[in-house]
């Protein structure tokens, strides 16, 4: 299995448009995997509870922030997401020099949830990321079959004042803060000179491996990946054009840039075939701590098709039953070993709906054109909604509870149109 698969985005002013940071990524993933977006509230926890993550369990902590999820229904972590303290997260897959075969530990997906639920800042969830990693390490298939699909992670991390690239190699790690600007990653090693938070003995085991002389200076990308950074910038890779389609909006980047920027097929960024676009997200975050932050999820495949739909945090949320998928706790495959001998339904009503409304999109011109313009208009309306609680903050939080769950009731309306 080539690395092929996710590209996460951060802007922050003054590459956006206005004093927000613009967050998003595209999960690429299995073309016949279920993704999921659901919420659990922050809670409380007595001493000594463990928590049971896709493998192994953990060491539960005292509070957990609440979360927004969008995550491959077969497992516990999570794609990407968002906590209450509007830190956002999303993972990439990454190779290199070091063998990321393992025996079953956390999951680079169980790092961003666990990041999410932990922690109150972006710096903080390199803390708790970097601490879990070094005490569990990760390991273990990241795909619902008995392919041995391993990877190491890096991670793109944002909160209201600044931004994180943390990227992993076994227990090795290096993390740079971004305080102004863009960034993107997708699948590499991006991380080269400015490091600013390090495992103590990262350099010392790259000294032992001979894969740095200790004389030159440290590059992170350099040294831990399978050939040089040259390899990011090739031409046409999913890399350079985010990046280059970020430079072009720099200065006025919006949620909907960024959006235009997770439905572009040409470069792959929206990709298509046996690995696809499963689920993105966009997420705009004030940095003015009195106004909440938009987290846009589509749950659906494919975001050309999908709508993005708006979730904020407010107290007494509901569950998001239609695009929850179905449980089945203990007898789950996935829990029972040897794992993966069967695979249940993982689909969400909106998954089944979208589904079918795909398919009637690629047979049926004129009936596909309406779904989408309907789909588009809503998507539209919806964002208007979101500017002026962006501008001018949540005045009724009760009116919010059901905001995204309304939300895909609108979108299945859409799809029920003849």
């Amino acid at each position: 299995m080539q690395p092929s698969s996710c590209d996460t985005f951060v802007a922050l002013p003054p590459s956006t448009q206005g004093q927000s940071i613009i967050f998003g990524k595209n999960s690429d993933r299995p073309c016949d995997e279920v993704q999921e977006v659901v919420y659990f509230p922050a809670q409380d926890y007595d001493a000594g509870e463990m928590v049971e993550c896709t493998y192994i369990e953990i060491e539960q902590v005292a509070h957990t922030y609440a979360v927004v999820l969008s995550k491959p229904a077969w497992l516990w972590g999570a794609e990407m997401g968002a906590n209450e303290l509007q830190v956002c997260i999303g993972n990439e897959a990454v190779w290199g020099r070091e063998s990321a075969d393992g025996d079953e530990a956390l999951l680079g997906m169980d790092l961003v949830r666990l990041g999410l639920e932990r922690a109150d800042t972006a710096e903080k969830a390199v803390d708790v990321i970097t601490e879990l990693l070094e005490k569990y390490g990760q390991g273990g298939s990241c795909m619902e079959d008995e392919s041995g699909f391993t990877y190491h992670n890096s991670f793109l991390i944002s909160d209201r004042k600044e931004a994180w690239l943390l990227e992993t190699s076994g227990k090795s790690w290096a993390a740079e803060r971004v305080e102004a600007g863009h960034r993107n990653i997708s699948n590499e090693y991006d991380i080269t000179t400015k490091i600013d938070k390090e495992h103590p003995e990262m350099r010392d085991y790259a000294k032992n491996k001979g894969w740095w002389d200790g004389k030159t200076k440290f590059n992170f990308a350099t040294v831990y990946s399978f050939t040089t950074t040259g390899r990011i910038g090739a031409s046409g890779s999913r890399y350079c054009e985010g990046k280059r389609m970020l430079e072009e909006s720099n200065g006025h980047i919006t949620a909907e840039t960024m959006m235009d920027i997770l439905r572009d097929k040409d470069s792959d960024i929206n990709m298509e075939g046996m690995f696809m676009t499963t689920g993105s997200m966009v997420s705009v975050i004030p940095r003015d701590p009195a106004l909440p932050g938009v987290h846009y999820f589509t749950a659906t495949p494919d975001p050309e098709r999908s709508v993005f739909k708006p979730f904020i945090f407010v107290n007494n949320i509901n569950q998001l039953k239609e695009t929850t998928s179905p449980s089945y706790g203990p007898d789950d495959p996935v829990k029972k070993k040897p794992r993966f001998q069967s695979k249940p339904n993982r689909k969400h009503e909106l998954f089944i709906k979208h589904e079918l409304v795909a398919a009637i999109i690629d047979s049926y011109k004129d009936r596909g054109k309406k779904i989408t313009e309907s789909m588009r208009k809503l998507e539209k309306d919806k964002m208007t909604q979101m500017e002026e609680i962006l501008s001018h903050g949540v005045k009724e939080p009760d009116l919010l509870v059901n905001l995204f769950s309304s939300s895909v009731k609108e979108e299945l309306a859409v799809y029920s149109q003849k």
